[in-house]
């Protein structure tokens, strides 16, 4: 499994991105990297690539940065590295949140790098179609080649980072275009980062429609989750 790296000019900074990441992704090893060595801001080289060398458990590292001269220290580090390393220029949190949920998902290092560096840029997929659905519940159907369902989010908190990265987990691995739709807002249903920006909170109604050969289980399983409240 790809490993990450947080490096940052501050320590508690990289440690709180890091926990933020790993509560997504429970299988990858995220480490921090943060600080001049000495409880002051800056970054320190031999700690960096100490950081690599734990993160990488022989797949390969994606290593991200929070600020220039962070960038000088990280690529010198994934130079030295004896696996493949990749430093990735990111968006911090985002780029963390979603490699992380993308290595949980098995992604090889190409795709965790690109998922880090297009955490800002990703577009719901709107080919499918718009369309209402039954009232009476969660009623699946299919609807010009598409399969769509109105799904309650029964949790706490709706579909926020932790719900959201567990959605993307169980769609990933599907051959199907999902997406999620709250109020005029939609989603690409295979992206956390998308998801939490639709900010549907609990016991509100999405309308999630995918279209593809896994467009049914797809649907199966935003709706299996919504019915366990994202084991909340």
């Amino acid at each position: 499994m790809i490993g990450l790296v947080v490096v940052s000019h501050s320590r508690q900074l990289a440690s709180g991105v890091a926990e933020l990441a790993g509560q997504m992704a429970p299988s990858v090893a995220i480490v921090p990297s943060g600080g001049d060595g000495s409880g002051g801001l800056g970054t320190d080289y031999l700690a960096v690539g100490e950081a690599i060398a734990q993160a990488d458990s022989g797949d390969g590292v994606v290593v991200l940065f929070d600020l220039g001269s962070a960038k000088m220290v990280a690529d010198m580090a994934a130079e030295e590295a004896d696996g493949s390393v990749v430093v990735v220029d990111a968006p911090l949190v985002e780029g963390a949140v979603a490699a992380a949920v993308r290595a949980q998902g098995g992604a090889g290092l190409a795709e965790v790098a690109a998922a880090a560096s297009s955490a800002l840029s990703g577009s719901a997929d709107g080919s499918a179609g718009a369309g209402s659905a039954s009232s009476g519940g969660p009623a699946l159907r299919l609807v010009k080649d598409s399969v769509r369902a109105e799904i309650e989010l029964t949790n706490s908190v709706g579909l926020h980072a932790r719900p959201a990265a567990l959605v993307v987990r169980a769609l990933d691995p599907l051959d199907a275009s999902v997406v999620v739709r709250f109020g005029d807002e939609e989603a690409d249903g295979k992206s956390v980062l998308a998801l939490m920006g639709l900010g549907a909170p609990g016991g509100a109604r999405v309308e999630v429609v995918a279209s593809g050969a896994d467009a049914a289980e797809a649907v199966r399983r935003v709706e299996e989750l919504a019915s366990r409240q994202f084991g909340e």
